[in-house]
């Protein structure tokens, strides 16, 4: 799938949002939050972590208690690890509790924004699983006429620059757009 998002004011450059035909996972050794797989819908879903974290083992002995589980981790993960927990019930996908201790908290961000960095990677690992992870593509349109004939003349489009690996649709935008307004900015200077 691709759109042509916006093109320059003058016409020379556009960029074009392309789907993430290969992203990577999210979740790899360099992540900082866990999770741990509530439920996933008899075998369909993969668990998101594979071991869960430290606190794992207090996961295994709650998450039997269908109606107070959720609950107990959470207190419990508050009040004896100083931690953060939020729960993500996706449209699709395995439900999850993703969690972060106290004294990791402070070595993310002095626990200032903890709430916000957990939330960030269940956001970025659930557009992976729901496959919106994008890219974009700059492009620059290119003249040209023919040798033999003259009055031939056609024009196409000439990548200039592209990335991808942007977990969101919301996201992805704002960046081809940054990207665009860079090379606005060079073809005014260029006109000048």
């Amino acid at each position: 799938m691709t759109d042509v998002l916006s093109t320059t004011d003058d016409g020379r450059f556009r960029v074009r949002l392309v789907l993430d035909e290969h992203p990577e996972n999210p979740r790899n050794d360099e992540t900082l939050v866990h999770a741990l797989t509530i439920d996933t819908h008899l075998g369909q879903y993969h668990p998101v972590d594979t071991d869960g974290g430290p606190l794992a083992w207090a996961w295994d002995r709650l998450k039997w208690n269908r109606r107070n589980g959720v609950d107990i981790f959470t207190r419990y993960v508050s009040i004896m690890h100083g931690g953060t927990v939020i729960e993500s019930a996706p449209d699709c996908g395995p439900r999850s509790l993703w969690y972060v201790t106290g004294e990791e908290a402070l070595a993310i961000d002095g626990g200032l924004l903890t709430e916000g960095y957990v939330e960030a990677e269940m956001q970025e690992y659930e557009a992976w699983a729901e496959g919106d992870v994008w890219g974009f593509v700059v492009e620059k349109r290119v003249d040209w006429t023919r040798d033999d004939d003259p009055d031939e003349s056609m024009q196409t489009w000439e990548e200039v620059d592209s990335c991808f690996g942007f977990y969101g649709g919301l996201f992805a935008r704002a960046q081809a757009r940054d990207a665009l307004r860079f090379y606005a900015g060079q073809s005014a200077g260029i006109a000048a």
